[in-house]
């Protein structure tokens, strides 16, 4: 690879950026709970706030804050690792741990800047409602499933015995 952090800067950084300025429309345009209704009992944008991990997974814990921090550095350290270590034909992977770096990035600033992290995407079905989410949870997502994907793809490439390019 030429560059090596080109493809993770061109993907990270503008997610990130989205990430941020979607969530500061939403606090400057929507009063907290609000929602504005995009398709009618399927999807909204809303103003929530997430205290807690996934699902709300350990609001109301005391050690929540520091405990997400410190897994958000966790993950950003391993994925740079990761990052590092990908050869150069590895670009799906590249790019979804690129997504998944941003991701996590947009949620750290989010804990560490509020203490919370800013929500705006609900999904529903009439009053089942999906938890809000965010452009930083969906480059989480999106990365974790094009990574399922590349090493579904690698996993055949070696029950074919094909040659793949080892140089770093």
């Amino acid at each position: 690879m030429k560059n090596r952090y080109a493809l993770l800067a061109a993907i990270a950084l503008p997610t990130i950026i989205l990430d941020q300025l979607t969530k500061l429309l939403i606090v400057r345009k929507l009063a907290m709970n609000d929602a504005i209704v995009v398709i009618a009992n399927f999807f909204d944008i809303v103003h929530a706030r997430n205290q807690g991990a996934a699902f709300g997974i350990l609001r109301d814990s005391s050690i929540r804050l520091p405990f997400l921090v410190a897994v958000s550095l966790v993950a950003v350290v391993v994925v740079l690792i990761v990052y590092r270590k990908l050869r150069p034909d590895q670009q799906l992977a590249a790019a979804a741990l690129s997504l998944v770096l941003s991701g996590a990035v947009g949620n750290l600033i989010d804990r560490v800047r509020l203490g919370e992290v800013i929500d705006f995407l609900q999904v529903h079905w009439y009053q089942h409602a999906w938890p809000a989410f965010n452009v930083a949870d969906s480059a989480i997502c999106i990365g974790v499933g094009l990574m399922a994907i590349d090493m579904y793809r690698e996993e055949k490439k070696k029950k074919r015995g094909e040659a793949v390019d080892t140089r770093h």
